[in-house]
C-alpha cells in the first residue's frame, strides 16, 4: 500500500563547487542592480534587465539571475528564484553557475541556502512530481579560494537539510503523524547519524516518572503521548535544546476555531527543528554535547480531555492550575524542561514552540521572540540567527508580571493574566532553575500561506539554522 506521505528527508538541489564550467549545459549569468552583467554575459540584451534580487530570465542557452546589491538576503532570494526557475517540463539536469569575482564564503552559503530550499516541495498526490533541476555547479575563476567555498556550501547544504526535514515533518498530515510516528521517524533517521542515539520513552514510562504535563495533555487522544530523548557528544559544553512536539492540536476543551486549524499540524514545528538541529549537529561532527528533549502529543476532545480548573503535577513536582487547554505547549515544555534541569545538568538550555498567537501580533509572520534570563545567551541566539538567515527579536521578561504566574490553590496558573507572549515565557521560567535559558516562540515564522525569499508556502522549518549556528558557535 502507497504512504499516504512523501518520503522523509525530501532530497534537495545537490551543489558544487568547481574552477570549470561543462560543455552543453545551461550557464547562469549573475547581473547586478544597474543591471551589471558578470562572467559569460557578453551579448545579452540587458535593456528588459534591472537586476533585482530574483529575477531570473531566459536567454536561449543562458540565464541571467538578479542578485541585487548583493547582501546574504538578496544571494538567498537568487539562489530560490533559480532553483524555481530551472524546473517543469523542460527543466535541466543541472546548470552551471558563473561566480562574479567578489563571491566570498558568506555570499555562497547565503546562495546555495536558497537554491537548495527554493525547489522544496511537499505534496501529498498520486501525480508525478514536476521536473526540477537535480544539481548546480558554482564556477570561480579563483582557483585558490576553491576549497574555501566548498566548505561554505557544504555548511550551506546542511542547514539547508536541517530546515527542510523541518518542513517535512511539520508539513505531515497528522492522520499519519501521531506522537509515535513522530518519535519513531526521529529515531530512525538517528540511527544513521554517527554519533546520535534515540531514545523513546511511551506513556507508561511517562506515567512512573510523574511527567504529568505531558499525560494531561495527551490524556484526550486515543494515541497516547511519547518523550524522544537524542543524545550527541560527551565532551566540551552541554546544549539541551527542547522542542514542542504537539502532532496536532485541537485546543482540547477550550476548542480552537474551525478556521485555521488545519493548520495546527506544523504545531510541533519547534520539535521538528529539534531534531533537525540534532542530525546537523551530529552529521557535522561538531565537537560539543548536544541533547535533544521532545516530548510528543495530541490535544485532542473527549470524555478524557483534562479540563480548566484541574491541577497538573510536573516533573519533579511542581503543580499547575490549567485555565486553558490551548495553552498545551507550555504544559508539555515544562515537564522536560524540568526533567532537562535535574538529570541532564545543561550548561545551556534553549526551548523552542510555536506557543502563542501573541507574538504573531506583536512581531508578525517572519519574526521569532526571544526571552532569555541571559544577556549573552539572548544576543547569540540572534546573531547566531543573521548568520544563517533567521531573524530573531528579543522580548522582555517583565518583573511587574512575574506575580501573575502564581496560583491560589497550585504552585503556577498556566495561563496568567497580561501580554501573552510574556507571561508564557514567566511560566516557562519557572522550570529552567538556575541554567541560562531561552525560549524562542515562533508561532509566527514557522508557518507561511506565500512564497518569499527561500521560503515556500507551508511548513518553513524557521529555528532549525539557528539551533544548529547556535550548537557551532558554542563548539568553537
Amino acid at each position: 500500500m502507497a504512504s499516504t506521505v512523501p518520503s522523509v528527508p525530501t532530497k534537495l538541489v545537490d551543489v558544487e563547487v568547481a574552477t570549470t564550467s561543462r560543455r552543453n549545459v545551461p550557464s547562469v549569468v549573475l547581473t547586478g542592480t544597474g543591471p551589471a552583467l558578470g562572467p559569460g554575459g557578453d551579448g545579452i540584451d540587458v535593456s528588459d534587465l534591472t537586476g533585482k534580487a530574483g529575477e531570473a530570465v531566459r536567454h536561449d542557452d543562458r540565464w541571467t539571475l538578479g542578485v541585487g546589491t548583493g547582501t546574504p538576503a538578496d544571494y538567498r532570494t537568487a539562489g530560490a528564484a533559480l532553483a524555481r526557475a530551472l524546473s517543469g517540463e523542460d527543466a535541466p539536469k543541472t546548470a552551471d553557475v558563473l561566480l562574479t569575482p567578489d563571491f566570498d564564503a558568506a555570499k555562497v552559503r547565503a546562495f546555495v541556502l536558497g537554491a537548495a530550499l527554493g525547489g522544496y516541495r511537499f505534496k501529498v498526490t498520486g501525480e508525478e512530481a514536476p521536473g526540477r533541476v537535480g544539481s548546480l555547479r558554482l564556477i570561480t575563476a579563483d582557483t585558490g579560494f576553491e576549497e574555501v567555498l566548498t566548505s561554505a556550501a557544504l555548511k550551506a547544504h546542511a542547514l539547508a537539510t536541517a530546515t527542510a526535514l523541518t518542513r517535512d515533518l511539520a508539513n505531515a498530515p497528522s492522520n499519519v503523524k501521531d506522537p509515535r510516528w513522530l518519535a519513531t521517524t526521529a529515531a530512525k533517521l538517528a540511527d544513521k547519524a554517527d554519533g546520535l542515539t534515540a531514545t523513546v520513552r511511551d506513556e507508561k514510562w511517562l506515567r512512573q516518572q510523574g511527567f504529568g504535563g505531558v499525560l494531561a495533555v495527551g490524556g484526550g487522544s486515543s494515541r497516547p503521548p511519547r518523550l524522544l530523548e537524542l543524545t550527541y557528544g560527551t565532551t566540551g559544553p552541554h546544549l539541551v535544546f527542547v522542542g514542542k512536539g504537539i502532532t496536532f492540536d485541537t485546543g482540547g476543551i477550550s476548542v480552537k476555531p474551525a478556521d485555521g486549524m488545519h493548520l495546527m499540524r506544523t504545531d510541533m514545528a519547534g520539535g521538528g527543528a529539534v531534531i533537525a538541529a540534532l542530525l546537523a549537529v551530529a552529521r557535522r561532527r561538531l565537537p560539543i554535547r548536544v541533547t535533544g528533549l521532545v516530548p510528543c502529543a495530541e490535544n485532542h476532545v473527549s470524555g478524557s480531555a483534562y479540563r480548566p480548573g484541574d491541577v497538573v503535577r510536573h516533573y519533579g513536582g511542581a503543580t499547575t492550575e490549567v485555565t486553558n487547554t490551548d495553552a498545551e505547549g507550555r504544559m508539555v515544555l515544562a515537564d522536560a524542561m524540568a526533567y532537562a534541569v535535574a538529570n541532564l545538568k545543561p550548561d545551556l538550555l534553549v526551548d523552542v514552540a510555536t506557543l502563542t498567537g501573541a507574538m504573531k501580533v506583536s512581531l508578525g509572520l517572519r519574526t521569532g521572540g526571544v526571552f532569555s534570563s541571559s544577556d549573552g545567551l539572548a544576543a547569540d541566539v540572534i546573531a547566531a540567527g543573521a548568520d544563517v538567515g533567521e531573524r530573531w527579536w528579543r522580548m522582555p521578561l517583565l518583573e511587574e508580571h512575574v506575580s501573575a504566574v502564581d496560583s491560589e490553590i497550585a504552585d503556577y496558573r498556566q495561563c496568567p493574566p497580561g501580554p501573552g507572549g510574556i507571561t508564557a515565557a514567566l511560566f516557562l521560567q519557572k522550570f529552567a532553575g538556575d541554567v541560562p535559558w531561552a525560549h524562542l516562540d515562533i508561532a509566527g515564522p514557522a508557518r507561511s500561506e506565500k512564497v518569499y525569499d527561500e521560503v515556500v508556502a507551508g511548513a518553513t522549518g524557521f529555528g532549525a539554522r539557528t539551533l544548529v549556528e547556535l550548537a557551532e558557535k558554542y563548539s568553537r
